[in-house]
């Protein structure tokens, strides 16, 4: 059989399996244009009718490519995307954290990827045969600092300009979709360009886990041992994955202490405080928080323009401002429901190529804005969270009266509601009985100040804080 009818027959079948998981329109329209044109033992190469189709695609269907790929074939393999119209090949390769070995350890003899190309390099070492997969879109000049990332932000510069040097090990945590693992590609992706010849690991907890009962099974555990024992960098994702699970909390502990013993950087994310993270061992709470502790908050209303602005310039779409403001207001729970958000828009505008005006795009997003609306942080939500956690009256957030028992959480109500929400200063103190706009100003720098310097309070606002932003009511 030849290469081109093999590429041929792996791709019908693929295209069979697609067929027959989604809507008859969908495949139509996302994946029956598409062709293979070449394959290699680690990659395909589909060509697709534009650019727009090739980021929709990697976007939305990547993750259950990759996975029929790999049922089909025996191993994970990439994806590149080409233009049909002859256009340069843009090769947005992205990591399947449901893959086995989809991220990869150890990494040596480097080669110089192009621009638009994702970061691969291969190794054996330890026998293990290994690669590190990084989206090229990751990076620093990609991503919005705000008021809410600015520490992480600035911490993750830190450590990709002086791996071990600066913060080791560095622990980021916050809830999903809020640029964690962007971060942690920037980092890599950073530490190579500086260094070419770095060794660098980058893999989910879950992958970690799952080599590691591989390794077991055949008796390759040594191996398995030098594999993560000997990089310069470890990036570990969703390190809270790790609850529960007392053997491999065991294998990480000893990982981690030999790496940290020879000065080797360590980065670690998470979806909360190490000392939040049920089951997981005093010992590894304690050096998980040996180094810098950084947390994301939830963007707030001009970061998510900022957000959405530069999103949209990747993508070629130009959107007239108040429709961005219109999605940073009511799309606001994560950024990457935001870019979902985004990505309906401009896939609309390509394939119907027509304007986009505010109420066309509500009907697009009919079922996410539903949804929004339906968990969206109000002032209301935050007074009354508020009056039930100090165990006040809901009329004691609005009224005149100014006892320390009452002002006090009235002060927090107002710090949360500058916080979650994008009402404006004025429209706060409206909400607060009416009070003016330096009121509401005042009553954040108290609250601020009174947090830096008592712990009990500060864990106090940063637990309704996260209750309010997880829409627990």
């Amino acid at each position: 059989m030849s290469q081109q009818s093999h590429q041929t027959t792996l791709w019908d079948t693929i295209k069979g399996d697609l067929q027959s998981l989604f809507p008859h329109d969908v495949y139509r329209t996302w994946f029956e244009p598409v062709q293979c044109v070449d394959e290699s033992d680690d990659f395909v190469t589909l060509e697709v009718p534009n650019d727009f189709s090739a980021f929709w695609i990697q976007d939305n269907y990547q993750d259950i490519i990759t996975k029929r790929l790999c049922e089909n074939t025996g191993h994970a393999m990439g994806i590149r995307y080409r233009v049909s119209e002859g256009e340069a090949e843009a090769d947005t390769s992205k990591d399947d954290g449901s893959l086995p070995g989809r991220a990869v350890g150890p990494v040596a003899q480097p080669r110089t990827p192009r621009v638009n190309e994702p970061r691969e390099r291969t190794a054996r070492k330890g026998g293990f045969s290994s690669r590190i997969i990084l989206n090229p879109r990751n990076t620093f000049e990609n991503f919005v600092v705000g008021a809410g990332n600015q520490l992480a932000h600035a911490a993750c510069m830190a450590v990709a300009n002086a791996p071990a040097r600066a913060y080791n090990p560095l622990f980021l945590y916050g809830d999903t979709g809020l640029g964690k693992t962007h971060l942690m590609h920037s980092v890599a992706q950073h530490a190579l360009r500086t260094n070419p010849d770095a060794e660098i690991a980058y893999i989910s907890t879950e992958s970690f886990t799952n080599e590691f009962i591989e390794a077991i099974q055949t008796n390759t555990v040594t191996k398995f041992r030098q594999r993560y024992r000997q990089v310069d960098m470890l990036l570990i994702d969703d390190i809270h994955f790790l609850s529960g699970k007392e053997r491999i909390q065991e294998e990480f502990f000893h990982t981690f202490n030999e790496l940290f013993e020879r000065q080797k950087q360590i980065f670690l994310s998470s979806d909360r405080p190490a000392s939040e993270i049920a089951k997981l061992e005093s010992r590894l709470v304690s050096r998980f928080q040996w180094g810098l502790v950084a947390d994301i908050q939830p963007p707030d209303f001009e970061t998510r323009v900022a957000i959405l602005g530069k999103k949209a310039k990747s993508m070629n779409l130009e959107l007239p401002e108040p429709i961005l403001q219109f999605l940073a207001e009511r799309v606001s729970r994560n950024v990457r429901r935001m870019e979902g958000a985004l990505t309906r828009v401009a896939g609309f505008a390509a394939l119907m190529k027509s304007s986009i005006d505010i109420p066309t795009v509500e009907r697009l997003l009919h079922d996410i804005l539903q949804e929004e609306a339906q968990n969206k942080v109000t002032i209301e939500k935050i007074q009354q969270k508020v009056a039930d956690y100090y165990k006040l009256r809901l009329t004691d957030m609005v009224s005149k009266r100014r006892p320390a028992n009452i002002a006090f959480p009235r002060q927090i109500a107002m710090y949360l509601s500058r916080m979650l929400t994008s009402h404006s200063l004025q429209e706060i103190g409206d909400a607060f009985g009416g009070r003016d706009h330096g009121t509401v100003i005042h009553a954040c720098k108290t609250v601020e100040n009174i947090m830096e310097q008592d712990d009990s309070v500060s864990r106090a606002v940063d637990y309704l804080q996260k209750q309010l932003a997880a829409h627990r009511f």
